[in-house]
Order: C-alpha cells, then structure tokens, then sequence
C-alpha cells in the first residue's frame, strides 16, 4: 500500500498523508448518515426538554449541528463519540457505535496502510474519538466545554494522553477527516520531525476541561516550522505517538468534523487499560478477529457498566501534574 519513499518519509517528518485511500461516498457517507440520526435524536430530546427552539431538520448535519451548539451554548460532543469519558461514566453516557463506524475502523485498505507502518498483527486501541469542531463565529463565549472545540487545538502529542505503560507502543493515529479540511475550517498543524527531537515526551499541562498542552514556550523556538496538513475527504493523515500537532480554528460557517483512528501492534500495553480494544487483523489463524458490530458495542456496554458499578475502583487517566512544573505556571 505504502511507498519505500512514503515510509521513509513517515520516519523522517513523523507524518504523512495519503490520498485517495478511502471512498468518500462508500466509507465515509454511511458514517455522516449515522451522525446525521444521532443529531436528529438528541435534537428532539432538546426540544422536548424547552432547551432547544427547533430540531433543524431541513439542515444538512454540519449546519444542523452548529446551529444546536450555537443555541444550547453545550458541545453534547459525547453523544458523537465513540470512548467513554474520563471519570464519572454513569451508567447511560451517550455514545456512538455505529455500524458504519465499525466498518471503517475494520476497513480493508486502511488496515493495508496500518500494515505497512506497524505489521500485520494489528489491535484498535480503545483511545479513538470524534472529532467535531464547530465555527467559532456561531459558538457564545461562555458555551459548555468548547475550550476542547473551538479556537487553535493546543499544541500536544498523542502519547501523553496514555498512561506511562504505553510509551514504547507503537500506537499509529490515523486521523480521518470526514470533510475536506483546509487552513480556514481547521486543519491540523504539525513541527515536522518533532517526534525524533526527543525520545521522551514533551511536558504538557493542563488547559481546563481536561485538555492538555505543550506550553508555549517549548513550542515558541519552532514556531517558523509549523506546517499546515489540509487533507481532501477521502485521504487519511497518518503520524507518530510522539509527533507535535495542533489545529487551526474553524472560521467557516459549517461543522469540521473529522475521526481519529488509533492502532498498534497486538500484545502491547494500551495506555487505557479499563477500555477495550479489540483485534483487526492477524496472520494467526488461531488468532480471533472482532467480526460484528454488535460484539464491539458489547464490549463498550459491558466497560461501561463496570465503570458505572460503586465497586468501580477508578483508575488514573493522567500522568501530569502541572501544578508541580515551573513550565506550567
């Protein structure tokens, strides 16, 4: 699937798009779909509860969407998601495990690509998200955890929001962008080769509502090799555990709305131990994959009412502590 010439340069710049990977009618259509009943579902939830005007139903989902954020002054982005949040779980969070979804995270020519970077023993690790960045023209100023959504993502990497047992996975972010993405609606920004610059992380502290950053000023000495990566839906962008990325904000009218996929080698610490992953792909005949959707949302559920259980012994999600960091002051 992969060049000699793409993996090298993967290696080196720590990121890589491809291209034309995905159908966008085939793929990723069915994932709008199933967003688009989500939105309908809690659009009518909001009406029913006076906290919403109207369902918007003759909106195509990324205005309908934006409009309901715009309204509610609230994300609601984990009705979209398809992990569960950090603490406090309960045992009805809303979350999304489409069907269309399950087909993608399984897609054949994805997986092909994965192949290449990691090997053909393959795990989805359980750290995967929607991503769904409203425009900061139609989002109040005081709105419900919008610091996660609207504005310049802050500058992190991917390995620091896994605990310490994951370091040396080689966790693969396949980051999926469901519209064509640019500077104006938000792409990701990336310090190419910024994964080699160190082998251990960089420190992060937090932002508020659990959002973690690199501070400005590890980040200030770089900032004339920022590059933007615009990706055209059906293209994929690829990159490394360690690599610095952020995203520029959402100055259109319309929702950017894009996935991120993760997957490593099987066998290999997870960094959220209490989520489940599953396997993909195997050369191991003996070697079980996860065939049907409905034994991933399964796993989900079964998770979640674990964690929702008052036996449940929560487990710590992070390794930082900015308060005992000069950078972070």
């Amino acid at each position: 699937m992969l060049s000699k010439e793409q993996l090298n340069y993967l290696d080196k710049d720590g990121y890589l798009v491809v291209e034309d990977l995905l159908d966008p009618e085939k793929d990723l259509e069915p994932i709008i779909d199933e967003l688009s009943q989500v939105a309908d579902g809690l659009a009518h939830d909001l009406v029913a509860r006076g906290e919403l005007s109207s369902i918007y139903e003759d909106l195509p989902f990324e205005k309908r969407l934006a409009r309901i954020i715009a309204e509610t002054g609230q994300s609601h982005s984990q009705h979209f998601d398809f992990s569960l949040p950090k603490g406090q779980v309960g045992a009805h969070a809303p979350m999304y495990l489409g069907n269309a979804l399950f087909q993608l995270i399984t897609n054949s020519q994805l997986l092909d690509c994965v192949q290449d970077v990691i090997g053909p023993e393959i795990y989805s690790n359980p750290v995967q998200h929607a991503r769904l960045k409203p425009p900061e023209s139609v989002v109040p100023k005081k709105a419900v955890g919008m610091s996660v959504l609207v504005g310049e993502t802050p500058w992190h990497q991917d390995n620091a929001v896994l605990t310490e047992d994951a370091d040396e996975t080689n966790v693969l972010t396949v980051w999926i962008p469901l519209v064509d993405t640019t500077e104006r609606n938000g792409c990701l920004i990336v310090v190419p080769g910024s994964h080699r610059m160190d082998s251990s992380l960089a420190q992060h502290c937090h932002s508020g509502h659990g959002v973690l950053r690199i501070p400005d000023s590890v980040i200030e000495p770089h900032r004339d090799e920022v590059i933007p990566v615009p990706v055209k839906r059906g293209g994929v962008l690829i990159f490394h555990r360690r690599l610095w990325h952020a995203s520029l904000p959402n100055l259109t009218e319309e929702l950017r709305t894009s996935l991120d996929l993760r997957y490593q080698p099987l066998g290999e610490p997870t960094g959220r131990d209490m989520f489940p992953g599953f396997v993909v792909r195997s050369s191991n005949p003996e070697q079980r994959t996860l065939q049907s959707r409905d034994d991933w949302e399964k796993l989900w559920k079964d998770t979640q009412k674990r964690m929702a259980s008052k036996d449940y012994v929560e487990q710590p999600f992070d390794r930082w502590q900015s308060s005992d960091h000069p950078l972070c002051a």
